[in-house]
């Protein structure tokens, strides 16, 4: 077996991705491999997708996510736009079913380019999520950060989209926060005992909301599709939009949006956004090194 396997590096709303094929051999991409990856500059990343050969009948593919700190993801919408662009320009095909440890996803990609992906349905139970305290209500429970009696945040809600979020409600620009010191305490807080992703939401209409995320097991992120999802479906259940929003992702570049829809009927949460093709390589699974395809000047690390 080759020791080493194709990758593109990837960004959905500059979320930044590796698209990993490991069709055909039964190794996986190592947390090792991952941090190594993700120490150096150029293939820097947020999440990892490893395209491995499906598991179950009526899939295309399995995949494996990882963090850049080389723990294991349940989920990544923006990753799996990138899977679908890669994977439609392969093969011609615009409709996929991919297996993760979340769930299945459906996704198709639009004639404009944009990319669909069914999230599933979210999980608002408290053992679920989970939660380390019982809550009968999550859209709110009791969590702050700052001065008991003037916190600079407090109150989220959580919820669960193959992964933990919590989302804190905020009056003002997320930029003007410092999620940089934030995020950290409240991902490792006692209240998640699997971590969780912070998303700071400020709702700017009934059919929109700016976001900023700090994200589980990745720190500080451009962008974060579940994080998207789950802040569209908090703010439907605690009356701040509707069942349709466009959610501003105020770090990504150009601030991009994701079209998300919480369906009414079946419950599922559509994600519709962008992915971009950036560069394409080979890399080591086991180790991380890895070589740029075609690009003068590039040296392999």
């Amino acid at each position: 077996m080759s020791a080493t396997v194709e990758f593109a590096k990837m960004n959905g709303l500059g979320n930044n991705i590796l698209v990993v094929d490991m069709r055909g051999r039964a190794d996986k991409v190592t947390p090792a491999a991952a941090i190594a990856l993700n120490a150096v500059p150029d293939t820097q990343f947020d999440q990892i997708m490893a395209i491995h050969d499906p598991k179950a009948a009526g899939t295309d593919a399995w995949i494996d996510i990882l963090n850049s700190d080389g723990s294991k993801a349940q989920a990544c919408g923006n990753g799996t736009r990138c899977v679908v662009q890669a994977l439609a320009s392969e093969t011609g095909k615009k409709v996929f079913t991919f297996q993760t440890v979340a769930g299945i996803l459906n996704a198709v990609e639009h004639d404009d380019g944009t990319i669909s992906v069914d999230m599933g349905k979210p999980v608002f139970a408290w053992d679920k999520i989970p939660l380390a305290e019982e809550f009968h209500d999550t859209s709110r429970i009791e969590l702050q950060i700052g001065p008991i009696d003037n916190p600079v945040l407090h109150s989220p809600s959580v919820a669960s989209m193959g992964n933990p979020h919590a989302i804190f409600w905020i009056d003002r620009d997320p930029m003007s926060f410092d999620l940089g010191r934030f995020g950290p305490l409240l991902e490792n807080h006692p209240m998640f005992p699997e971590r969780a992703n912070i998303t700071l939401a400020q709702v700017t209409s009934p059919s929109s909301i700016t976001t900023r995320t700090w994200e589980r097991g990745a720190g500080l992120t451009l962008a974060c599709g579940s994080a998207a999802c789950a802040t569209a479906v908090s703010a439907v259940r605690t009356g701040r939009t509707g069942r349709e929003v466009a959610v501003k992702v105020a770090s990504s570049p150009n601030q991009g949006v994701l079209n998300i829809e919480w369906r009414e009927g079946d419950g599922h949460v559509i994600m519709t956004g962008p992915a971009e093709w950036e560069w394409s390589g080979t890399l080591d699974p086991s180790t991380g090194a890895w070589s740029r395809d075609a690009a003068p000047g590039a040296e392999a690390r």
